[in-house]
């Protein structure tokens, strides 16, 4: 590996800086300027190996696929369209593989602009060729129109999606359950409603299930005018445990950083948590134990059989930084990037990164693969 020696002016200390082994240049999924410009890249991985990647464009979901472990992706090409797609500051689409099905939710409405606002639900099944939708997925009308949620897969071919939901008039954490690859979406489920009234109002929600059905659902809460990162699980996914506050710290903050954090579940139900406090990052593994990752924001993580990989850019749009389970310090990946997303690869010690960025003068969409040994 090449060192390079660089200082970090946060701190005035000088770091010996990684840079890592990419399995292959980053690749441009898509580029464009104004209106046109490709926003909030999420990817998912398949049982099967395969990367898929959804991204929006104005009110416009576009997906791709790479069946090389995100060494190359199919030309992108437009899934379905959103009014108002709500798109920015980590909302945008949602995508995971249920079962062999992908599926992508997105929040949009009519009227747009916090007005109103619909989680949706799209669906690929293999032998239509074809997205079809939309299906609902909340079940109180304009409830999730502050734009932010997530969505993981089960392993017996369920979708799951957790939203901030405003039904009350104050944000809860609501969840809701699609037993057949989104194409039916189940109850409305109350996971969280904070004694203070309202959770964080602008941090989006993590979901993530584990290979026994084991729903875990990450979020940054309101209590006492502290912006503290929260986490509860269910084991059947109707009964969720009360939450419980992550990490040793407090953020004392009378404002929303529009910063949720990430979680991902190891093969063996180990929950790993990456999220930002004030101006720093912290990793949990499998605990309340914070390690600080150093400053940054916008973080997201992937589990791997070696542990949790990290991403995160220095500020909202700045350099971005990764951290492997082998790395005593950050390795920097990029400059110019927004809203980093990773997955790792089924069967190799590599993950896949894509994130907002500049290619040949324009805002693109870029991805690369990085060897974790």
């Amino acid at each position: 590996m090449k060192l390079n020696c660089c200082r970090n002016l946060t701190c005035g200390l000088v770091l010996l800086i990684m840079t890592p082994t990419f399995a292959a240049e980053p690749v441009v999924i898509a580029k464009g300027d104004g209106n046109q410009s490709p926003k909030q890249p999420q990817a998912a991985l398949a049982a099967d190996g395969t990367v898929h990647v959804a991204y929006g464009v104005g009110d416009t979901v576009f997906y791709t696929r790479s069946d090389d472990g995100g060494q190359t992706f199919s030309p992108a090409g437009e899934a379905f369209r959103c009014p108002n797609l709500s798109l920015g500051m980590r909302r945008g689409p949602r995508i995971a593989v249920a079962g062999t099905v992908p599926v992508i939710t997105v929040i949009g409405g009519p009227q747009g602009k916090g007005r109103d606002g619909d989680l949706q639900a799209w669906r690929l099944p293999s032998e239509s060729g074809s997205w079809s939708g939309p299906g609902s997925v909340n079940d109180a009308p304009a409830s999730a129109r502050e734009g932010l949620h997530g969505m993981a897969a089960g392993p017996d071919g369920s979708a799951w999606c957790t939203w901030l939901d405003l039904r009350s008039g104050k944000t809860e954490i609501y969840a809701a359950r699609s037993p057949d690859g989104g194409a039916t979406w189940g109850p409305n489920q109350l996971v969280y409603r904070s004694p203070d009234g309202s959770v964080c109002e602008c941090c989006h929600p993590s979901i993530a299930v584990d290979a026994a059905g084991k729903v875990s659902i990450l979020f940054r809460n309101s209590l006492g005018g502290n912006r503290d990162m929260y986490l509860t699980t269910s084991a059947d996914g109707l009964r969720f445990a009360p939450a419980k506050k992550v990490g040793s710290g407090t953020w004392k903050l009378n404002a929303c950083p529009m910063d949720g954090g990430m979680l991902a579940v190891d093969g063996k139900g180990r929950i790993d948590t990456a999220w930002r406090r004030e101006k720093s990052l912290f990793l949990t593994t499998g605990g309340t134990k914070e390690t600080p990752l150093g400053p940054g924001e916008q973080p997201w993580i992937a589990a791997t059989s070696a542990g949790p990989v990290v991403v995160w850019t220095g500020r909202r749009e700045g350099d971005l930084w990764m951290l492997r389970p082998q790395d005593k310090q950050p390795s920097k990946l990029a400059e110019e990037a927004r809203d980093p997303v990773v997955v790792s690869v089924t069967g190799k010690d590599q993950v896949v990164v894509c994130w907002e960025g500049r290619a040949d003068g324009q805002r693109a969409l870029l991805a690369t693969v990085i060897d974790i040994k």
